[in-house]
């Protein structure tokens, strides 16, 4: 996808053909990946680097680092970090340990929260697939937003999400090409393409505008607003 098409796609939330031109069915259900694109948690993982990073031998990261790493695919970070594949599960376990024990300090995005009421009102189905604990996210989504998600599938492996979005799938009755996976990620987009989903990106979590754009997702979001209009255009 061209970067005209992507804005394209952004200004007009009728674009709902995938890059190869295939129309999607009407959205039926909306799948959010957790951190970074629901909760604010990019300063918080940043604040806890150096200490994940002497706990499992990989290297730190300059600040002028970190703002580079954001224009690579995920993949890519893990291999500049130094971190084997089999490291993975250890840390992702422990980090949830710590976000239990620390979820008082995340915040919901701006505009989270109004975003799920709107969604809810109009009728549509939402899920919710993450690498994080389902206590950590009903903790920090708080009862009321939590209430308004019909399926959680937590504790997905850092490449674990496409089977997690099938079993949601199947769980919820609906097609793939009736679903759009919302992630801030390069993975997301990996993951539900793996799947046949709409994918949709967001431009205020991990991966830079950049890295998301050489995805080329079917749409990209700049704020909560445009995925309600994007979404309620193409149910």
């Amino acid at each position: 996808m061209s970067e005209a098409t992507t804005m394209d796609a952004i200004r007009d939330p009728q674009a709902a053909d995938d890059t190869a031109g295939a129309a999607f069915d009407p959205i039926k259900l909306v799948i959010f990946d957790f951190d970074g694109t629901l909760s604010d948690s990019g300063e918080w993982f940043l604040s806890v680097i150096d200490e994940l990073a002497k706990r499992f031998k990989f290297r730190t990261v300059t600040d002028d680092e970190v703002e580079e790493l954001r224009h690579r695919s995920t993949r890519e970070v893990i291999q500049y970090l130094g971190i084997p594949n089999w490291k993975l599960p250890f840390i992702a376990r422990y980090v949830r340990k710590l976000v239990y024990k620390r979820h008082y300090e995340f915040h919901l995005f701006p505009g989270v929260g109004e975003m799920l009421n709107r969604l809810g009102e109009e009728g549509m189905r939402v899920a919710l697939v993450t690498s994080n604990a389902e206590p950590n996210v009903r903790a920090i989504l708080g009862e009321e937003n939590s209430a308004k998600i019909e399926i959680f599938s937590c504790g997905s492996s850092l490449y674990g999400k496409a089977p997690k979005f099938r079993r949601v799938l199947k769980r919820a009755g609906v097609a793939p090409a009736q679903a759009l996976a919302v992630g801030d990620e390069t993975r997301d987009v990996d993951a539900a393409r793996e799947v046949g989903m709409r994918a949709g990106s967001v431009l205020w979590g991990y991966a830079s505008e950049t890295a998301l754009t050489g995805m080329a997702p079917d749409v990209m979001f700049r704020s909560t607003d445009e995925i309600v209009a994007y979404i309620l255009a193409n149910r």
